[in-house]
């Protein structure tokens, strides 16, 4: 498996389960919702109105990620290079969403930095510390 091949939707699945202490419990549509203490960090998202294409179609393969703060939001979201957008429905809610089907515009690391950002973001401190140490970071 290469980290640098385009990022497909099984790999969001593959990365957000490989993060410590995530469950997985399933929304009202049998969507899939990662979660760290309890705590969403990745989702995949019902069609919802905010969300649509150019014809007004909700669109059906949105997912949410988690951010740490507003600076990590409009970063990803004003980079022209990536796919992740946001809508109204969440303005100063710290989260992007990108549609599955343009998954492929980014890489699979960088989409494995985007699940594991969106893991700390949601992490106990606790938590977040022991990971960053045993992955060389700082907090």
């Amino acid at each position: 498996m290469t980290a640098d091949r385009p990022a497909r939707v099984e790999d969001v699945h593959e990365l957000a389960q490989a993060m410590p202490h995530v469950t997985v419990v399933h929304g009202s549509g049998g969507n899939a919702v990662y979660q760290v203490g309890g705590k969403s960090f990745v989702f995949f998202r019902t069609p919802r109105p905010d969300a649509v294409d150019a014809e007004g179609r909700k669109l059906p393969d949105v997912i949410v990620f988690w951010v740490p703060d507003e600076t990590d939001k409009l970063a990803l979201v004003q980079d022209e290079r990536t796919p992740f957008f946001t809508t109204s429905h969440f303005d100063g809610h710290r989260s992007v969403l990108v549609q599955a089907s343009r998954l492929g515009e980014i890489s699979r690391q960088e989409l494995a930095e985007v699940v594991q950002d969106a893991w700390l973001a949601q992490a106990s401190p606790r938590r977040r510390a022991v990971w960053l140490t045993e992955h060389g970071a700082a907090d």
